[in-house]
């Protein structure tokens, strides 16, 4: 059988619940510290109640992190690499970076890593990281940042010198499953620098700590005992755990306990705590069991290196039953056949879903975009209840923290695993990036991205008033409702067959359609404020937040997400009217819906007739209208509002036809946002459009103006035009602005380092394409439009479409002259071999030069280039 029939069956075992091909894999953070969960601060100050220099000593509460960790998909066990390169002042056990309120942009690691390789099953994967032979220079990194204002570029590790002669690690971690709980483990060390250079490698193993929640059934410890060079590991629901490693390493261990001492000036409960291992192998500490037992432990290689050469540890970590001792480990041949055969079926696997015409610099970018995608499904466990309350062995929390963040969410129980936008500096879920994953996740496991997209529509997650959470600072922010788009795209990418999940699908978001309307439309006028909806940072002032006067904020984007909405929940519906008629009396309903909304966009200003674009619009209280007019993507995705339905559709759901007919006869005041029909390809469609012809081509005229918002890499978010001429606007004796930024943002007033006032973006960019497609099927070549804008050239919007996908998909690619735009003018990136091939999926990306910015392994939504490759090569 072939590589990608070995991977695609194993996908079939797991779906089947035959086989637990997904039990293990890399659910393990790179970051835990400075989170949410982790923090019963008295005023939700979740990076100073938990920094980075707490993280070796501390434990944490809801999930760990590590580096290229890999645990079971409850985290009761977790097994990740630590190194010490003999100069550092701790060991190199997690991912280092800035807090929020450190770096001059926000949140930001400080470290170079990637995801290389993994199959879906994660029978195969390949995660690589590049350790600097100096002193890691914790405090010149936060020194410099901090210094720096928000005018001026981050200070990265690369800028430190610390790489300068090459004077790194280069280490690649190989995992090869032998069976789904079977592991085999290579860990390849490469000195590139000029001298011999000696690096502590330290495989580490250790069991979260659940026995201190105070829950019933769940304080008995679990054990990890030293034998020689393996580590036998016993836990009362896994079984016994083994780790075996090749040669002749020394075994530590410690207990997975705060070292209360160091934190808190407060007695230990074990004498030798989390950070033992760390204080006995960098100090020499006497803070390691001599008996050889505990919770956490660490095979201790030390490997001496000569310039230019590498040396390769294998290990093996195997699961056994309740009572088994364990056999022998073949560390030998068998090893190397399992280590060969996953890394060809993997192989198979991609050669399979990569198409044919695609060069292999895109193969590279397609298959990386996977990897990150799957590395970034982490363990994610949150009790809100619970947290709010505060832990049994601690004392409770303040009562602001208890009547603080996420309060309303009390209902709220998530442990699972979960896709996750970024495992530093977004190790949490957020709702539209979730399906953003989702869409590119089915071209390789349907099943897991079926699953993502049911499980935030669960009650465990969804309010009981329908609302979905957002994202872990705040779950009652408001993200786009992309739920149902992503539901139909992943039914389309896998085959158009699962009914049933479509079913499910349809039956949740009915209630989060009616809380939308309920909760964002607060004047019953069929337009939508909604505030965040994911684009922070785009407006004159935060949408989330009080408005600046008295009145409400109509908001063309959250109008335009309402509209799609409306469209995807009845196209759903016609899918699923063809197979079960009772469906056909939910079509009705959405079709009129999305009239009144598309009608009301209309009627209520949100078109500026004189700009031929689409604004946010303040009502004040007194009457008064403030349309705000800033070009952004927010008056662009009206462009998604659209859909087509063919006769031979409505043909065969008679009582929408009719309904159809009647509601144009009797109101004949919404036939131009539902009136269209045409003949293309031998059939008749009906174009339900929230924007007409006119209106189309006349954003369009702006859109695709490379002094507006085409980009040579995309479409940017916010006008160029605003670099010249800023918007600005007094409100309430306060003047507000806008002006294009098309790199780092440099205004604190939205949080974080989220930047939407230039940069370019994967979501907002595919769903404009995919709108432009819908509208291409609808007018074929018989609507053609001048691109760029001011060029001469027209172009049908197919093929404006295909060259934009183009656009997208060269961030990534190498040039003419060999330099891939997402690396920027770093020369490192872009000229030395060991770092060129190696591609960082970033949150956003520069408005002019592509450089990729914001979170840099953001795989996530950005992992929409694998969707994007593999349309235009097929």
């Amino acid at each position: 059988m072939s590589g990608a029939g070995a991977e695609r069956d194993r996908l079939a075992e797991a779906d089947a619940g035959e086989q637990p091909w997904r039990e293990w894999g890399p659910y393990v953070a790179e970051r835990a510290w400075g989170t949410v969960r982790e923090d019963y601060s008295e005023w939700g100050t979740a990076w100073d109640y938990f920094p980075h220099d707490d993280a070796r000593s501390r434990v944490y509460r809801w999930n760990e992190d590590g580096l290229a960790g890999i645990c079971d998909d409850q985290q009761r066990f977790v097994f990740a690499l630590s190194f010490w390169n003999g100069r550092d002042p701790i060991l190199k056990e997690r991912i280092f970076g800035l807090a929020g309120p450190e770096g001059n942009h926000g949140e930001d690691s400080k470290e170079y890593w990637w995801y290389v390789d993994s199959t879906p099953t994660h029978s195969w994967m390949s995660w690589r990281y590049h350790y600097p032979q100096a002193e890691f220079p914790y405090g010149k990194l936060a020194e410099v940042n901090r210094e720096r204002g928000r005018d001026q570029p981050e200070y990265e590790l690369i800028d430190t010198g610390v790489f300068d002669e090459n004077r790194y690690w280069a280490i690649t971690a190989d995992y090869a499953k032998a069976g789904p709980t079977d592991l085999c483990v290579r860990i390849r060390v490469a000195n590139r620098g000029p001298d011999e250079e000696t690096l502590h490698v330290l495989p580490t193993l250790w069991f979260r700590n659940t026995w201190r929640w105070g829950l019933p059934g769940r304080d008995e410890r679990p054990i990890i005992k030293t034998d020689g060079s393996r580590l036998v590991a016993d836990h009362q629901r896994l079984g016994r755990l083994v780790l075996d490693g090749a040669g002749e390493p020394t075994a530590l261990a410690c207990d997975n306990e705060s070292n209360a001492e160091r934190l808190w000036h407060l007695p230990n409960l074990s004498p030798y705590p989390k950070d033992g291992i760390n204080d006995h192998v960098v100090h020499g500490a006497d803070t390691v069991n001599p008996e050889g037992t505990g919770t956490k432990a660490a095979l201790h290689y030390t490997v001496t290196v000569p310039a230019g050469e590498s040396v390769e540890l294998r290990l093996r970590l195997t699961l056994y039953g309740p009572v088994e001792e364990g056999a022998a480990t073949d560390l030998a041949d068998g090893y190397d056949e399992v280590m060969a055969t996953r890394r060809a079926e993997a192989d198979d696997f991609f050669g399979a879903l990569t198409p044919d015409g695609a060069a292999k610099d895109e193969a590279l970018v397609l298959r990386q975009a996977v990897a990150g995608l799957m590395w970034n499904k982490q363990f994610y466990h949150y009790d809100v209840a619970r947290w709010l309350r505060g832990d049994p062995y601690a004392e409770p929390p303040a009562q602001s923290h208890q009547h603080g963040r996420n309060e309303r969410w009390w209902h709220m129980t998530n442990c699972e695993v979960i896709s996750m936008p970024d495992t530093w500096e977004y190790p949490w879920y957020a709702a539209w990036d979730l399906a953003f994953h989702c869409v590119a996740i089915a071209h390789v496991d349907p099943g897991y991205a079926k699953q993502q997209l049911l499980l935030l529509l669960q009650e465990w997650y969804m309010h009981p008033n329908g609302q979905l959470p957002a994202y872990e600072w705040a779950f009652d922010d408001v993200n786009p409702p992309v739920h149902a788009w992503a539901a139909l795209k992943v039914f389309e990418i896998d085959g158009s067959g699962d009914f049933d999940f479509l079913k499910r699908v349809l039956h949740k978001l009915l209630m989060n359609f009616t809380w939308w309307v309920n909760r964002k439309d607060s004047t019953g006028n069929n337009v939508f404020e909604g505030g965040f909806l994911g684009l922070d940072n785009i407006g004159p002032f935060d949408r989330s937040s009080h408005l600046p006067v008295d009145g409400t904020l109509e908001q063309s984007d959250g109008t335009a997400w309402m509209a799609s909405y409306a469209l995807n929940l009845l196209e759903i519906s016609l899918v699923l009217a063809h197979k079960d008629e009772a469906y056909a009396d939910l079509a009705p309903k959405f079709f009129e819906h999305f009239a009144y909304i598309a009608a009301a966009s209309r009627q209520a200003g949100l078109w500026d007739e004189e700009d031929s674009f689409y604004y946010d619009v303040l009502r004040e209280t007194g009457g008064a209208t403030v349309p705000l007019r800033v070009r952004s993507v927010v008056g662009l995705l009206p462009l998604a509002a659209t859909a087509t339905i063919s006769t031979i559709a409505l043909s065969r759901l008679p009582e929408l036809t009719t309904r159809l007919r009647w509601f144009l006869a009797n109101r004949p005041e919404y036939s131009d946002v539902v009136g269209g029909r045409r003949i293309n390809h031998g059939q008749q469609h009906r174009l339900l459009s929230m924007v007409g012809q006119d209106r189309l081509l006349r954003i369009l005229s702006r859109m695709l103006d490379e002094g507006e918002f085409l980009s040579e890499y995309g479409l940017r978010a916010l006008s160029k035009a605003h670099e010249n001429a800023p918007y600005t606007v007094s409100l309430g004796g306060t003047e507000f602005s806008v002006g294009y930024e098309p790199g780092e943002s440099t205004t604190g007033v939205f949080g974080g380092n989220s930047n939407w006032r230039g940069p370019i973006w994967f979501p907002v960019n595919f769903l404009l394409i995919e709108a432009l497609r819908r509208y291409y099927r609808f007018y074929g070549d018989d609507l053609m439009v001048e691109y760029p804008t001011g060029s001469g050239q027209k172009q049908t919007l197919g093929a404006i479409a295909d060259d934009l996908s183009h656009r997208l998909v060269r961030l990534f690619l190498n040039d003419a002259d060999g330099r891939r735009p997402v690396f920027g003018q770093v020369a490192k990136f872009q000229e030395d071999p060991d770092w060129h091939d190696l591609i960082p999926f970033h949150e956003y990306f520069h408005g002019d030069t592509g450089a990729g910015l914001g979170a840099s392994h953001q795989t996530g939504w950005t992992a929409l280039v694998a969707n994007l490759i593999l349309r235009n090569r097929r």
